[in-house]
């Protein structure tokens, strides 16, 4: 599986039918040696390296009603919808321990893909260097104007989802000729302009180049997806996305339409399982 890449987009609680893969993975012990993952899909993947069954899940349904997890009221405490430090402190060192061990013993490649704000450009960061409370990972997820910019390495991050949100390319270029995708969006989606592209452009006026990277991500989303058809017809990969209709919003919070889109995740790898098999075995 050496030359084999997974890959994971983000889309914040989307994310559930990532979740919904993974533990089906988990539970066929498929692990692969590189991955890479923006937002919430990087989110997803500490867990699985760290071999932690249901913690994906656990975590992203218990507390999705909790406002320390994610309210506006947070936006008052720490200027992010998302509660950051109760995500990545408060979660995995005192309510749903992480096992740090695993995590970093783990035989594979990790890579977590953020955004530059002042060159609009992707940055990437290895396992090894997303700092002692997962910096790089806590940059990775902080979408714009629902979080504050991230300050780590000199850098100041946002939102990996921002100027690499599927980085298939970025895996093909570190040796990966096949890659597993799995995707939060259904099959016929393609990104439409910003609607509120004015907010964005006050927002961070004092960074030109994250603005055009912001207003154009359309584009660079629907190029990546026709890529990933293409790589798909030359079967240099399998994409795993929502079969069902997917009414899933980034900040939802119903329990039951996020156990629907787990349990879509859970059944679509189900079903993909010879695939993918027969794909890793080539």
């Amino acid at each position: 599986m050496s030359r084999i890449g997974l890959v994971l987009e983000g889309g914040g609680m989307r994310g559930l039918y990532t979740c919904g893969v993974l533990e089906y993975f988990m539970e066929k012990d498929i692990y692969f040696k590189y991955i890479i993952g923006v937002s919430a899909g990087a989110c997803n993947a500490v867990s699985y390296i760290s071999r932690q069954k249901g913690r994906n899940k656990k975590i992203n349904m218990d507390y999705a009603d909790d406002w320390r997890y994610m309210s506006f009221r947070n936006m008052l405490r720490e200027k992010s919808f998302f509660g950051m430090n109760f995500i990545f402190d408060e979660l995995p060192n005192k309510r749903e321990p992480f096992d740090y061990k695993t995590y970093m013993e783990a035989e594979c490649e990790f890579i977590v893909g953020t955004t530059n704000c002042r060159s609009g450009k992707p940055v990437y960061f290895k396992r090894e260097e997303l700092g002692e409370k997962f910096e790089a990972l806590r940059a990775s997820a902080s979408l714009p104007l629902l979080a504050p910019i991230t300050k780590y390495k000199n850098l100041e991050l946002l939102d990996g989802g921002i100027a690499d949100p599927i980085p298939i390319k970025k895996s093909i270029a570190d040796g990966n000729e096949k890659n597993i995708i799995i995707l939060t969006r259904n099959k016929d989606y393609r990104k439409a302009p910003m609607s509120f592209s004015k907010i964005i452009k006050y927002k961070y006026r004092r960074y030109p180049k994250l603005v055009n990277s912001m207003v154009n991500r359309y584009i660079i989303y629907n190029q990546t997806l026709d890529y990933i058809d293409e790589q798909e017809r030359l079967g240099k990969a399998i994409v795993i996305r929502p079969s069902q209709p997917l009414n899933v919003s980034r900040i939802e919070r119903n329990k039951q339409k996020l156990q629907a889109l787990f349990d879509n995740g859970f059944e679509d790898a189900k079903n993909n399982f010879d695939n993918v098999i027969t794909f890793i075995s080539k």
